[in-house]
């Protein structure tokens, strides 16, 4: 059984994205962060003296990732899409492009040096710097959560007329939370209770801390009874 929680702009899904994506209308784009299916955590990327320690046995969506009808439906459903861990997939996504780039200011860390999105675009390859060190400001809530910086720079490269964008990886929210401060409708699938739960706090969070110039949602009309 799905679920679903309108907030603002927002509309949030509880369920599996493979039920639920041929239900839903044509969107914008497609902006997500799917799980990689490396099992970093239990092969010991997330251990204690890298600071990942209560990740470690948390892990279980990372043990496979999704198959090519994942990636198909996701460009079936959207104009333009950015898919972040691209270089995972490359052998399921077509030849492309633009290609972005977060630098995590760091090298030689214990994971990545940089993280790579595949994007839909015919356009340059972009490079973004942001040290990890400001990334946890944001409030760690999954163990792969993305800086909001990072998703809203991706989300604004995509053309001006992307309204609605569709995150069917929802994890945590990041990306619901990066198009309520840029003022774009989102549309997030989790199917994990718990992070669905979290993100819905974050998105709900931001809209109470909105950007000075983004406009708030115009109130939804009520419906008055008839005599």
């Amino acid at each position: 059984m799905s679920r679903v929680e309108r907030i603002g702009d927002c509309e949030l899904w509880l369920g599996d994205n493979r039920e639920i994506m041929p239900t839903l209308d044509m969107v914008d784009a497609v902006v997500t962060d799917p799980p990689y299916g490396i099992d970093y955590g239990r092969s010991g990327g997330f251990s204690s003296s890298h600071g990942w320690g209560k990740w470690r046995e948390n892990c279980d969506w990372d043990v496979e990732r999704p198959g090519v009808e994942a990636f198909d439906a996701m460009r079936a459903i959207s104009k333009h899409q950015i898919i972040w861990g691209g270089n995972y997939f490359a052998d399921l996504l077509p030849p492309s492009m633009q290609w972005f780039v977060w630098d995590k200011g760091q090298r030689d860390f214990s994971l990545a040096d940089f993280e790579m999105a595949w994007s839909s675009q015919n356009k340059a390859a972009r490079i973004m710097t942001f040290p990890r060190g400001k990334a946890v400001l944001d409030g760690k809530e999954h163990p792969t959560q993305k800086p909001i910086e990072i998703m809203k720079w991706c989300i604004e490269a995509l053309p001006s007329s992307v309204v609605t964008v569709l995150d069917p990886f929802m994890g945590s929210g990041t990306t619901g939370v990066a198009c309520v401060k840029l003022g774009r409708k989102f549309i997030g699938i989790e199917l994990e209770p718990r992070y669905f739960d979290i993100a819905c706090r974050r998105i709900e969070q931001a809209y109470r801390q909105p950007d000075l110039f983004v406009p708030a949602p115009a109130p939804k009309p009520i419906q008055e009874a008839l005599l």
